[in-house]
């Protein structure tokens, strides 16, 4: 049986003793307040990357690539995790696990990532392999339609080191009926390099077709089933899909943030021997990572974490140090300023994107990531993000822990790499639907914690605590559970941390 940690302490600014294995509660609100009751060490590095829960069976599967399987937990009592049988995986590697009505779904990648992956279904009584379905290259993300009558799943389709094999991006979309699959044709998007590129969609691969730089990495599906909403995060672009034609309706450039405005200040530079949030004329790619969507008072929304990516291959890189570049002196006529490593100089910046009129020299300067979480509307558009809130609610709570002790500041800060969004609902006592809240969770990879905002008013979220248990590293993805799927009649949060190899049950100890 693998190791179960269980903790039941009274919360304080930081609770517990410093030499158990209790939660570290840095922060705590008084209307949410999340406490730690089990962690799970489900094995080494890469053994607890994302986690799918069955409200039926009170199951928690979660993806274990460090031993090629998928491991088990009974959560019925979710203080006390229940070790089950494990899911054995005979080849590829698994990526991702979603739960559907009485199956689960893998998303496994072939031993050679830029040939086809499968997708391979299990019933959840028995788990016992039901199919194994074709999709595209690396499958790295799946879900399941609300009604869970189709599994969709992200193909990122990646190229190798060497950058001379790069396979299509594409959506795969299988009937969970009929077992028809369907991948969506990114190939239509061939013709429209020019205009795609004038739209701000990042297409830059060298010798790459539209379809092949195209690298979809997540999927959030609309409340109605009919619409996938894909983030390719290198390529800065939101797609639409039609789950019922299998066709691309849009794909929008998410645009990027400007450091230069007060409310994005950001500490850029690992050699600077301070923590310190300042403004840089630097705009950055949101690219986005992890997505959710939601229903809030009555408007769809998507949410992003929005973590940074680079294409960084033995064959070809877009990645470099701002120092290392020649800046447009008509452009930045500071330019010997802001290459000093204390400023801007440290920054990794992208190549691929700024010489705007191509004369050798950058006019403009690109990094990636927001360092922060944003709410979208199903056309794309930009409806709220939080700025520089992530750096500074870490610089005032968990100052250590700030971009990994300052080591991430001239890469991408603290990294959001998951979203998760609770509806809590309202109690009898309350008589209109608006006094439902809606909790965020944010997951940072870097610093090793969970932001938890009260996002009920999506254009003002507030931000509401800090969860870290200790020893956890590299928080991968999130899952929230509302109080009437959970098997203790509180609401959950489900902490995937793939460096430590644990996973952590918080529970909701206030009445909602």
């Amino acid at each position: 049986m693998k190791k179960v940690i269980y903790a039941f302490c009274a919360l304080a600014f930081l609770s517990c003793k410093e030499d158990d294995d209790s939660v570290e509660l840095i922060s705590q609100s008084t209307e949410v307040n999340f406490q730690r009751a089990a962690t799970i060490q489900v094995g080494g590095e890469g053994s607890a990357e994302i986690s799918a829960y069955d409200k039926v069976s009170k199951k928690l599967f979660v993806i274990n690539a460090d031993v090629n399987q998928v491991s088990v937990y009974d959560l019925t009592d979710p203080s006390i995790p229940l070790e089950q049988p494990a899911i054995l995986l005979t080849s590829g590697a698994p990526n991702s696990v979603a739960v559907g009505d009485g199956i689960i779904a893998v998303a496994i990648e072939n031993d050679n990532k830029q040939l086809n992956g499968t997708v391979a279904t299990y019933d959840i009584a028995t788990q016992n392999l039901l199919n194994t379905y074709t999709v595209g290259a690396l499958p790295d993300m799946v879900t399941f339609t609300p009604d869970n009558s189709k599994i969709v799943v992200a193909c990122e389709g990646e190229p190798n080191d060497d950058y001379t094999i790069d396979p299509e991006g594409t959506v795969g979309i299988i009937n969970v009926v009929s077992g028809n699959v369907q991948l969506v044709d990114f190939s239509v998007l061939n013709s429209q390099e020019t205009s795609l590129k004038a739209d701000g969609v990042r297409i830059f691969g060298p010798g790459a077709s539209v379809a092949q730089d195209l690298e979809p990495e997540y999927i959030v599906v609309s409340q109605d089933g009919t619409t996938a909403f894909v983030t390719c995060q290198e390529n800065n672009a939101l797609m639409s899909v039609n789950l019922e034609t299998a066709t691309i309706n849009f794909i929008k450039a998410y645009g990027t943030k400007d450091y230069s405005q007060p409310l994005n200040s950001l500490d850029a530079s690992d050699r600077d021997n301070v923590t310190e949030l300042k403004n840089w004329p630097v705009l950055s790619y949101y690219h986005p990572d992890g997505m959710d969507i939601a229903n809030i008072n009555g408007l769809e929304l998507i949410v992003t974490a929005n973590e940074g990516d680079a294409r960084d291959y033995d064959g070809y890189s877009e990645e470099e140090r701002l120092k290392d570049i020649t800046l447009d002196p008509t452009a930045f006529p500071n330019a010997v300023m802001l290459q000093e490593d204390e400023n801007v100089g440290r920054l990794k910046i992208t190549t691929a994107n700024g010489d705007v009129d191509n004369d050798g020299d950058y006019d403009v300067i690109y990094g990636y990531g927001g360092r922060s979480f944003s709410f979208w509307n199903t056309n794309g558009d930009l409806v709220y993000d939080s700025g520089n809130s992530i750096a500074e609610n870490t610089l005032a709570i968990n100052p250590a822990r700030f971009n990994d002790e300052d080591k991430r500041s001239d890469d991408k800060g603290a990294e959001p790499e998951a979203v998760a969004i609770l509806e809590i609902k309202s109690s009898i006592e309350k008589t209109t639907p608006l006094s439902n809240r809606f909790i965020l969770a944010v997951a940072m990879e870097r610093t090793d914690g969970v932001l938890l905002y009260d996002v009920t008013n999506p254009s003002n979220p507030v931000f509401l605590t800090w969860l870290q248990a200790m020893g956890d590293e590299a928080p991968e993805s999130l899952v929230m559970i509302p109080r009437e799927d959970s098997g203790n009649d509180k609401a959950l949060l489900i902490v995937s941390n793939e460096d430590s190899g644990t996973v952590n049950i918080y529970q909701n100890v206030v009445t909602d």
